[in-house]
């Protein structure tokens, strides 16, 4: 029995996705804004950043929450690479960084042409080695989330990042502020949201579609439209599923881009990513909140 408060089921197939007997579980309350969730399988932890309190957070089943890193350089988004280690998008500093394996810390990119970035949001790696990364303004705004400046790149990019060379490529720059980003399940397609609603509302709330051809992105399409709310951060499952923050909720699109269903969320989602030992279990970053729920869905992230 679903529970009516906390899904909509907007498409039969929802259901097969959902558990319906799963409670929503708040793990952590005390940001001002939860972002980035990395599962770590190896060391059966979650990380996320509180952006405008400089810090990361970690949380330990059964073992609570504990400061992972602090100060954070206004940390916002992080994934791992093939090798396991963070790889992390900080605002403050304009870069994105690698977190080795005795912790210190290693600048993989911070600038484009001569010029510093924008503000590095969301990351991805490939399963070739290469580090995809939106850059939009927000942490440069103001101070709040990063350090207001004016923005050195004339566009807002998602760049792509050589493993071998280190060379820095634009893939795509056609956005108005290029936000989360994840691959499908067989890295053919990247997916993008394109979060210019804020701070101009009248434009689209919408997530993109490209083709991945070598170093380039291209067949630009809409995948889908949201309801409410803005797409910011999302992971795909192993069915090509996308599940996306938007508004209060969790939005599950359907790899043709129809909506299946919602789960309700008290706060504003910023982000999600699938962990657990079974990659059953969706952990979601919302405002001030951490919350986790199991689905049937597995994710398709890897590591």
């Amino acid at each position: 029995m679903t529970s009516p408060s906390l899904y909509e089921i907007h498409d039969p197939r929802f259901r097969s996705l959902i558990v319906g007997s799963a409670v929503l579980e708040e793990l952590y309350s005390g940001c001002r804004w939860a972002e980035g969730p990395v599962w770590f399988d190896d060391a059966q932890q979650l990380l996320w950043s509180d952006i405008p309190n400089q810090r990361m957070l970690r949380w330990v089943p059964d073992g609570g929450v504990s400061v992972y890193r602090y100060p954070s350089n206004f940390a916002n988004g992080h994934t791992r690479d093939r090798q396991g280690r963070l790889i992390s998008c900080e605002h403050g500093t304009r870069r994105v960084t690698r977190t080795e394996a005795d912790g210190s810390i290693t600048v993989l990119a911070d600038s484009f042409e001569g010029k510093r970035l924008n503000s590095p949001n969301d990351v991805v790696v490939r399963s070739d080695g290469s580090i995809w990364f939106s850059d939009p303004t927000y942490g440069i705004l103001s101070d709040y989330e990063g350090y207001k400046s004016a923005p050195e790149q004339d566009k807002r990019s998602i760049y792509r990042l050589d493993p071998v060379t280190g060379a820095l490529t634009a893939a795509a720059s056609d956005f108005l502020q290029p936000n989360g980003l994840a691959f499908s399940p067989g890295e053919t397609k990247l997916y993008v949201a394109d979060s210019g609603t804020n701070p101009d509302d009248t434009a689209p709330a919408h997530i993109r579609v490209y083709d991945v051809e070598g170093t380039r992105l291209t067949n630009s399409g809409i995948f889908c439209h949201l309801d409410e709310g803005r797409p910011d951060g999302f992971r795909l499952d192993t069915n090509g599923n996308l599940w996306t923050s938007g508004g209060h909720a969790v939005h599950c699109f359907a790899p043709d881009g129809t909506l299946l269903g919602k789960i309700r969320i008290p706060q504003g989602v910023s982000n999600l990513t699938f962990g657990g030992p079974r990659r059953n279990r969706l952990f979601i970053t919302a405002t001030e909140s951490v919350y986790s729920i199991y689905v049937t869905a597995t994710g398709a992230q890897r590591p």
